[in-house]
């Protein structure tokens, strides 16, 4: 109840209740291009003065980059009360002029709000499309759709909840997973979705913060293709639910971009959905990788994306293309 009256508090004094209406549209631009940049696992802490350096760094890739939106995978405030945090955050991409939007990592809801909390309060703030209907378990799975020039869906974007833990300790420890009732949801999403589309599935991608077993099990495919390193074990789930089945039967996505691990920054394709990781934007003692994010740069009317990393002093890496990129068969 005291978290339900502190929010409310919270509404009035910074936001004035401002409710979130008049979202931005998303659409491609008239080159037919849409740019994502992915930030993860920054971790600020603003009572304790961490990472607080980062909004800088940021500001920098934003500003080389003008992407058409910024997407958050997880693990971003971590502290008693991240509110102060969001509102840095909130401030940042309002004053870069770009509409955002966050999943929730394992560390988002070991604060004193919890998933649903957190959720109210993200969507309630004008520049961040989240939309949190409870129509599954967790919270924030939801489906943002990006325009073509005639007006209509040309593409969608996935964002889901991986939660945090095994929900089954001590028998299963580790990392949570997608549920059985989430795969269903992406499922019935995705069906519904390619129907509308004349039964032809549209192009997509799918953002969340804990990455698929299927990130290990790419890795070791000798003849992979990859881009970026692995310079930590995959931290995925000890239980595998099938998310990624379902989006390979379903042929809408195109490619994930998970967070998590700090140090990996690769992407692979795994029976040609490509899979991909963020660069994490903590601040930290080595510089092996350099902070930074994601770019993701969606094409219209095609399969197909470019992306790479952007660095904290704007140098570009790991520039490639999909599937042009990933073509030689690897199974």
């Amino acid at each position: 109840m005291m978290k339900r009256i502190f929010l409310f508090w919270l509404f009035l004094s910074l936001s004035g209740i401002v409710v979130a209406q008049n979202k931005a549209s998303l659409k491609f631009n008239t080159s037919g291009e849409f740019k994502i940049i992915q930030l993860t696992d920054t971790h600020v802490n603003t009572s304790k003065g961490e990472n607080l350096l980062i909004f800088e760094h940021l500001k920098k890739i934003i500003s080389i980059e003008k992407p058409d939106l910024v997407v958050i995978t997880g693990d971003i405030v971590t502290e008693n009360n991240p509110q102060k945090g969001f509102m840095m955050f909130d401030k940042a991409f309002q004053e870069a002029g770009v509409p955002w939007v966050m999943v929730f990592g394992n560390h988002d809801s070991e604060n004193n709000l919890s998933r649903k909390d957190l959720a109210d309060f993200l969507q309630s703030r004008p520049g961040c499309l989240n939309i949190d209907k409870e129509e599954t378990d967790g919270n924030s799975n939801f489906v943002l759709t990006v325009s073509g020039k005639d007006g209509k869906s040309a593409a969608l974007l996935y964002f889901m909840d991986s939660n945090d833990y095994s929900t089954l300790k001590p028998r299963v420890d580790g990392w949570g997973w997608f549920t059985h009732k989430q795969v269903d949801w992406y499922r019935a999403t995705s069906k519904a979705y390619t129907a509308a589309n004349g039964g032809a599935p549209y192009p997509a991608v799918a953002f969340f913060h804990i990455p698929f077993p299927e990130y290990e099990l790419a890795m070791k495919n000798e003849k992979a293709i990859v881009f970026g390193e692995k310079r930590e074990p995959v931290c995925a789930p000890e239980i595998n639910t099938g998310m990624f089945a379902a989006m390979l039967e379903s042929g809408d996505v195109m490619g994930t971009f998970a967070g998590h691990d700090h140090y990996n920054d690769y992407i692979v394709t795994y029976y040609d959905i490509a899979l991909a990781y963020g660069r994490a934007s903590k601040l930290r003692n080595q510089s092996n990788p350099e902070l930074g994010g994601r770019v993701i740069v969606l094409k219209e009317g095609k399969r197909a994306f470019a992306t790479w990393i952007r660095d904290m002093h704007g140098k570009k890496e790991q520039s490639c293309t999909y599937p042009e990129s990933f073509t030689v068969k690897k199974y």
